[in-house]
């Protein structure tokens, strides 16, 4: 049986059953059986390294002994696992390791909102608790944003092909080009500023500004340090909520928990998600400073906001952050994707226009977008599991587990640079109906 044969076997339930709208097993057409931290293994027990993470959920790896350990623990006890928001023991566990391994040492305060189990969930909740807390609605977003894809989420993210799928008009919006959109020498903070400064400009003033610190899907573009304080001081002089949307980039994708420590910004609202809930498991929280936590009960809720695994799971993962070491490694370990990413580069400039991202999310841009995609391609046929991101899909994207061990990092990423090698040969052997032409010519 040839591999398009076993793989049209593998996937007929899928492509019988399941809607159209499904993505990326038609990117990585096998399935799946098992996992353990930057490894995932198929039906016919082919080994696959994860460069995807569950697209950054799965921070601390798949399946990690210790927080396995206390959810079957909790389950053989008869532990609540459904709860709406009602008061749990989980839950409390949950908020005072919270506090004392990650708010308190960061010298952060802020009032946990638990808005329902998803990304888009926390960032809705963000926008409706800034348009209450300030009566204002419209909201300031950015250039390739992406926050979800709900509407009003969906209202503040850039890509034209995500907003087409809401059906209809997106409002309550205005976009505001990003840091480097107009390239390194314009200071695009500049340009929200005197354009919030000036009654003319027919910018409604906001209720909030809504960024990532990185952009993930937006092609990993990374704000400076110093435009971000920009824009925070522009919010803090016109009376405007920050949000930083650390949904993808928080719980030590850039480094640190949270993406924007190096800036010292101090967001009014963060929004997490993903990897907040340790375990691949749905949970998001709300971050709000407590002047701005104004809901009344039950004026914005969800039936799964209290997700006791979630919890359970969230509270193991934090032991990651009880010292310094774990971060540390992160910072060790980013040095080796960063270095061999511009190795990459050098060696490929053909095909490698730049690198981009920071700490445990970076990538490479190609000239000719199409190559992004035949990169990944050639990766999972390798046994390397990695996605492209970027307006275009010109980025090839690079985001192990935080806990992937160096050497199989180092593995990953010969199976990238061998992918990279395959690509620049092909190109450089013409096709056979090409050479059929040039022949006849």
């Amino acid at each position: 049986m040839s591999t398009k044969q076993a793989e049209a076997t593998d996937m007929q339930v899928f492509n019988k059953l399941e809607s159209e709208v499904r993505s990326y097993c038609r990117s990585f057409r096998t399935v799946f059986k098992k996992a353990s931290n930057a490894f995932m293994w198929d039906v016919h027990d082919r080994r696959y390294i994860d460069f995807f993470a569950g697209a950054g959920a799965l921070n601390y790896g798949h399946n990690d002994d210790s927080i396995r350990k206390k959810l079957v623990e909790y389950l053989m006890s008869d532990g609540v696992a459904h709860s709406l928001d009602m008061a749990t023991e989980a839950k409390e566990s949950f908020l005072v390791k919270f506090q004392n391994v990650i708010l308190k040492p960061r010298g952060l305060d802020y009032k946990v909102m638990f808005p329902g189990p998803t990304g888009t969930n926390t960032v809705e909740s963000a926008l409706k608790i800034a348009r209450k807390a300030t009566g204002r609605t419209n909201v300031i977003c950015f250039t390739n944003a992406f926050h979800g894809m709900t509407q009003g989420s969906l209202a503040a993210t850039g890509n034209r092909f995500k907003r087409g799928g809401a059906g209809q008009p997106l409002g309550g919006t205005t976009f505001m080009p990003y840091d480097g959109y107009f390239g390194e020498e314009q200071d695009t903070s500049l340009m929200l500023g005197k354009l919030l400064d000036d009654p003319g400009s027919g910018i409604d003033l906001p209720a909030a500004v809504i960024l990532e610190t990185v952009q993930g899907e937006g092609g990993l573009n990374l704000a400076s340090p110093s435009w971000l304080r920009s824009v925070e001081r522009i919010c803090r002089k016109h009376g405007i909520l920050l949000i930083v949307d650390d949904v993808q980039m928080g719980c030590g994708r850039t480094g640190s928990f949270f993406s924007f420590e190096d800036a010292g910004l101090s967001p009014d609202i963060v929004c997490l998600s993903k990897s907040i809930g340790g375990y691949g498991l749905p949970l998001a929280l709300t971050l709000i400073k407590p002047e701005y936590d104004i809901w009344r009960p039950g004026e914005h809720n969800g039936t799964f906001r209290g997700n006791n695994l979630g919890f359970v799971a969230a509270t193991e993962a934090l032991r990651f952050w009880e010292n310094g070491q774990f971060q540390a490694s992160i910072e060790r370990k980013s040095v080796v994707i960063g270095n061999a990413l511009k190795r990459f580069a050098a060696n490929y400039p053909e095909l490698v226009k730049e690198t981009r991202g920071k700490g445990f999310i970076q990538g490479l841009v190609f000239h000719k977008p199409e190559h992004a995609a035949s990169l990944c391609a050639e990766a999972f046929s390798n046994g390397l599991i990695m996605e492209t991101s970027g307006p275009f899909d010109e980025v090839a994207k690079l985001m192990p587990p935080l806990t992937i061990e160096e050497s199989v990092l180092r593995q990953g990423l010969a199976i990238v640079e061998q992918g990279l090698d395959r690509l620049q040969a092909s190109l450089a052997t013409p096709s056979e109906p090409a050479l059929k032409q040039e022949m006849n010519a």
